[in-house]
């Protein structure tokens, strides 16, 4: 590797497979080549959080990053590792820095088949990647009053808005959002599509929120008609845009095959469902595309918790690593991609042909066996799937 490529450690299970990954995977393989940055949670909060700054600052100069599944704490996480507040997630503050989408494809293997009968084809989400919830500011109101949205411009005009006026406690929450990144989230959706030969779909709920999320919807129009429209056109593709809950209803009767553009929490929560139905959360591949040319590879799932403190007693785990080797092979491959080098892009490639071919030779992970057609599939603990893993690549290469 001549250049080095952003290495961003991560929480709990994930954090134990992710050494696995690299000891067993890639070291002996690669002369691997990475900048690293410890996004563990008791390291994010001995630097106030300061390094998952600095790890989204290096992905500018590097241009491609790796990361491992990260906690993002709540009370609970705050007193099992006596935090000094409650940080914010680390996904969405790198996303913040380095704009862009998210878009997520299940891993297809023979043998895992959909739980959704109808769907034939793979469901690209396109998760938008800034602001919103995931950038929010939020408040306990635990006495009555009145609660507004205040604007106050350069100039020192203001706009107001009321919230709600409080009899009883509640809560309260500001987010937002930005032009520029709905225009990137827009044109990056169409693009994409373009590059894939996908059809587009895009749902948010303009009939209630009629200047938030109607702005998104006519964001998309105006980039669609003024950018993309021949295009698709010529291409043979469709911008179909409704409300999200129609969305919903008609992608559960799709057969697949085409991207769904989300907003942010939708995104989040839509990715894990279609990766689940598709197999597994595990199963899903993840990469975060800047406008800028900055990408930042991931496993979608969480830290997997239960597995690590079954693995703290010593426990045997079966824990799935699919989604983290892929990742490691996504940012591999685009590294080799922009340095022209082809062998390590070809590396990543058979990597990934290695782990699915264990997969359809009957050899998995716990959660993958409960749910495949396979006959008789041999249940293999977390390490020694990726040793199968490795044994197969050794074939490969």
């Amino acid at each position: 590797m001549q250049t080095p490529l952003v290495e961003m450690d991560g929480d709990e299970m994930t954090r134990i497979l992710w050494q696995m990954i690299k000891e067993e995977l890639l070291m002996p393989y690669v002369e691997l080549n990475t900048e690293y940055y410890d996004l563990g949670l008791k390291k994010r909060d001995e630097t106030d959080d300061q390094i998952t700054v600095d790890a989204a600052e290096a992905t500018k100069k590097y241009k491609v990053a790796v990361k491992c599944a990260t906690i993002t704490p709540n009370h609970a996480r705050m007193d099992e590792y006596h935090l000094k507040k409650m940080w914010k997630s680390p996904n969405g503050t790198i996303r913040a820095i380095l704009d862009g989408t998210v878009f997520r494809a299940p891993i297809v293997v023979k043998g895992i088949e959909p739980c959704v009968k109808n769907w034939k084809k793979p469901i690209t989400i396109a998760r938008h990647a800034y602001g919103d919830i995931y950038k929010n500011s939020e408040m306990y109101i635990d006495k009555p009053g009145k609660a507004e949205l205040v604007f106050t411009g350069d100039d020192g005009e203001e706009s107001r808005a009321l919230i709600q006026e409080f009899k009883t406690p509640g809560v309260l929450m500001g987010m937002h959002n930005l032009d520029a990144s709905v225009e990137s989230f827009a044109r990056s959706c169409f693009a994409y599509a373009l590059d894939t030969n996908q059809d587009l779909w895009f749902g948010c709920k303009d009939t209630i929120s009629k200047t938030y999320d109607a702005r998104f919807k006519n964001i998309f129009q105006t980039i669609y008609e003024q950018e993309f429209k021949d295009k698709f056109e010529q291409a043979g593709l469709t911008y179909f845009y409704s409300l999200i809950d129609d969305i919903v209803a008609r992608v559960m009767k799709a057969e697949g095959g085409f991207i769904w553009a989300c907003k942010n929490y939708d995104g989040d929560v839509m990715s894990d469902m279609v990766s689940s139905a598709f197999g597994s959360l595990a199963m899903m591949t993840s990469v975060l595309v800047s406008p800028h040319g900055y990408y930042e590879y991931e496993a979608a799932h969480g830290t997997v918790q239960k597995h690590y403190y079954r693995h703290l007693k010593g426990e045997e785990t079966s824990t799935n690593s699919v989604a983290t080797i892929f990742a490691w092979s996504g940012a591999l491959r685009k590294r080799g991609e922009l340095d022209q080098n082809s062998e390590l892009a070809a590396f990543a490639d058979k990597l990934e042909k290695a782990t699915i071919a264990v997969i359809e030779g009957g050899k998995m992970t716990k959660d993958l066996a409960l749910i495949t057609t396979l006959e008789n599939p041999t249940v293999l603990n977390s390490r020694d799937f990726i040793l199968a893993v490795k044994e197969e690549l050794e074939k490969l290469l």
